[in-house]
């Protein structure tokens, strides 16, 4: 199982391409992200984030890329300063802004994407996931993935040919999956939680057997078994390295997958809830909002809602 894979495929995050390709000292950008995770590859020259909650800009050089988590509301410019007077926000003004790839003075060569999903994902992934997360490219060997990925893409947009919509979507999610898997690699390292919890390969195959089959009603001594490990030493090591319980965390996956059920169709909540592994959907509901915070009508109503706005995802 690839449990990063299907946490994002569940989590219902979708790709927005927002097709920037050139950035000038004229023209600083805001990018709004209430509903999704940022993602900035700069090919050439420099750019610099600027949000309210940094002390300081995030200096972007040829090679870098960056990603934000949901709700990081900034703005790229080519230099540490900006005219707040100039800048345009990318959902109003995207038509406006310059989209050539042709190498000019003063101009920084990047491409961006939006990483949407409509609702709060209550895997603990994303509890995870900092405010900003930045791999310099000056970091990297010529030989690194990232690295070659970049010079793939930097091509793409220089030389346009047929197929190269298909390529540079294609790319952008490379790039995107490198910078997920890496964070997820420092956060093992950090402190107890999902990421510190899949490094241990027992506990990931428990892990990974819930996220398989998650309607199934596993319990702790099925779980130890696929863990090779006593029901004691599991539910410990779990907790120790998770920070939750083996049977806690499967409610959350069943919650998740029942979220994009409601969102995606108009199945009953009873048939919502056997789907996912609740007996009944009495028992379901009192999960899902004490999980979620809104009952699964609720949670449905607004789901459309925000699926009919403005900055609806097109993906590519």
């Amino acid at each position: 199982m690839d449990l990063l894979t299907d946490i994002l495929h569940e989590a219902g995050l979708k790709r927005r391409l927002l097709d920037l390709r050139s950035l000038d000292a004229q023209t600083p950008l805001q990018f709004p992200c209430e509903k999704s995770m940022g993602l900035h590859v700069v090919t050439r020259g420099r750019a610099y984030i600027h949000s309210a909650s940094l002390q300081e800009p995030i200096a972007l050089e040829a090679g870098s890329v960056a990603l934000m988590a949901r709700g990081c509301t900034h703005v790229l410019s080519t230099s540490p300063n900006y005219d707040p007077a100039q800048v345009r926000s990318v959902t109003g003004d995207l038509a406006a802004i310059p989209l050539a790839y042709s190498p000019s003075p003063g101009t920084s060569k990047l491409i961006s994407g939006a990483y949407q999903f409509w609702h709060d994902p209550v895997h603990a992934l994303f509890r995870e996931i900092p405010a900003w997360f930045v791999l310099d490219g000056q970091s990297l060997s010529k030989f690194h993935p990232l690295t070659l990925t970049i010079g793939l893409l930097d091509e793409e947009l220089s030389k346009p040919s047929m197929g190269g919509q298909t390529i540079i979507y294609g790319l952008l999610d490379v790039i995107f999956t490198y910078l997920v898997r890496e964070m997820v690699d420092q956060q093992g390292h950090a402190r107890a939680g999902w990421s510190q919890g899949i490094a241990d390969l027992q506990i990931r195959k428990a892990v990974s057997v819930m996220h398989e089959d998650p309607a199934q009603g596993w319990t702790l001594e099925e779980l130890a078994k696929h863990a090779g490990l006593s029901r004691t030493l599991l539910a410990e090591r779990f907790r120790r390295t998770m920070g939750d319980t083996p049977l806690s965390y499967l409610r959350t996956l069943r919650v998740q997958k029942a979220m994009t059920l409601l969102s995606e169709a108009d199945h009953t909540l009873e048939h919502v809830a056997r789907a996912v592994g609740f007996s009944d959907a009495f028992s379901f509901s009192k999960v899902f909002k004490k999980i979620v915070g809104q009952s699964p009508s609720d949670f449905r109503r607004q789901a459309k809602l925000d699926q009919a706005s403005p900055w609806k995802m097109r993906a590519g």
